[in-house]
């Protein structure tokens, strides 16, 4: 946009620049399925009804790639501002940090990722600012990097007047995220920032069969938890910080690696069905079952990593004495863990029985994975500054 650092004076001076907040999600059952390697090696052309949605059990969908999210209102903020006319640059308020380059000069490293992205659009003239809405929080297993990744995607689509659809931001998340090394990373963080709410997505890592769509990202989304019910699953959803924080990076290496073993792929294979229940349990509020499948889950993920849970240990007999189930977010190994009860009782008591012991992360399940603020703005502003 030729006018961008002129407009965001503007708008700077009227208070209202450019934001987009790109909200957090709780995973659960089918966590990694969202990973390129695990939607190539689990994929085979589905026999595709003609209406897809007709059955909403959707269980021609069964053997494919799934994962949940659950959309929560922790996240980032991020804000456009004017900034020197020839540059772009990008400031983390938490991290303390802020990478500067012209647009044509960035160089394609892991620090520099969230500013090419910037570059890519074409702009120049403005500073993306970020900041996370709960502080303290980083590296918590709540898809903290692609929340920012996506959320900067989003704020530079909207300025250069929308040039990708949601599909293609999903994509370019993604890709550079894993591609600059930032993190191991699928589309289930991405996809939540994009679409939100409590949602069922089925993989498609080329397209829909004999469809529009091509291209790393496709997938269906399904609404499993309307916002009237937000209150039922909430009420079973506790989460806590172990103080630990640890990079993703880590254990979804582990994973990654097991699949090209024997043992290994047998293990992962189990967790399509096991997402699948998790699906159903959700979509028709089987709380029994929503819990079994986690506690599956997790003892599979444990078996091809035992890091996986090491940070959530002790948690974990705390909370089976009052029958909930854990499981450690994101690759886990600390920082965010869920707890899952099926009867809403049990949570009161664990809560007790954690006094002092580990940090509760309150949170609302949200309907929509991104907010867009003041935006768009260049007619408006134009015609002030033409006044």
């Amino acid at each position: 946009m030729a006018n961008l650092h002129k407009l965001l004076s503007i708008a700077a001076e009227r208070k209202r620049l450019p934001t987009v907040i790109a909200y957090n999600r709780i995973d659960g059952p089918g966590s990694s399925l969202d990973l390129r390697e695990f939607q190539q090696a689990f994929w085979s052309l589905p026999s595709v009804p003609d209406n897809l949605y007709a059955d909403p059990s959707m269980k021609w969908t069964r053997s494919l790639p799934r994962t949940v999210g659950i959309t929560i209102n922790t996240g980032t903020k991020i804000h456009a501002e004017a900034y020197g006319p020839e540059f772009i640059a990008v400031q983390s308020i938490e991290y303390g940090t802020e990478v500067v380059a012209k647009p044509g000069e960035v160089l394609p490293t892991k620090q520099n990722w969230l500013l090419k992205i910037i570059e890519l659009f074409g702009l120049k003239g403005v500073k993306f600012v970020l900041h996370n809405l709960r502080p303290g929080i980083q590296s918590s297993g709540f898809g903290g990097s692609a929340s920012a990744t996506t959320g900067v995607c989003l704020l530079a689509n909207e300025l250069a007047g929308r040039p990708f659809t949601s599909l293609q931001l999903v994509s370019m998340a993604s890709r550079l995220e894993q591609d600059y090394g930032v993190s191991i990373t699928g589309t289930q963080e991405q996809s939540n920032v994009i679409f939100g709410g409590v949602t069922d997505y089925v993989w498609f890592p080329w397209g829909m069969p004999q469809g529009d769509n091509t291209g790393y990202g496709t997938s269906l989304q399904t609404e499993l938890v309307p916002c009237e019910r937000f209150e039922d699953l909430e009420k079973r959803i506790a989460i806590f910080h172990s103080g630990i924080t640890r990079a993703s990076i880590d254990v979804n290496s582990v994973w990654v690696n097991a699949l090209s073993q024997e043992e290994g792929y047998k293990l992962h294979k189990q967790k399509l069905d096991i997402s699948y229940r998790f699906r159903e349990g959700l979509r028709l509020s089987r709380w029994y079952d929503v819990g079994e499948s986690i506690k599956n889950y997790q003892e599979v993920r444990t078996l091809l990593c035992p890091g996986y849970i090491e940070g959530a240990r002790e948690l974990q007999g705390f909370a089976r004495e009052v029958g909930c189930v854990v499981f450690p977010l994101g690759a886990g190994g600390g920082g965010g863990i869920l707890v899952f009860g099926h009867d809403p009782q049990s949570l009161p008591a664990l809560r007790q029985d954690l006094q002092g012991e580990y940090r509760e992360i309150p949170f609302k399940i949200q309907p929509h994975g991104h907010e867009i603020i003041n935006l768009p703005f260049q007619e408006e502003m134009s015609c002030d500054s033409q006044c």
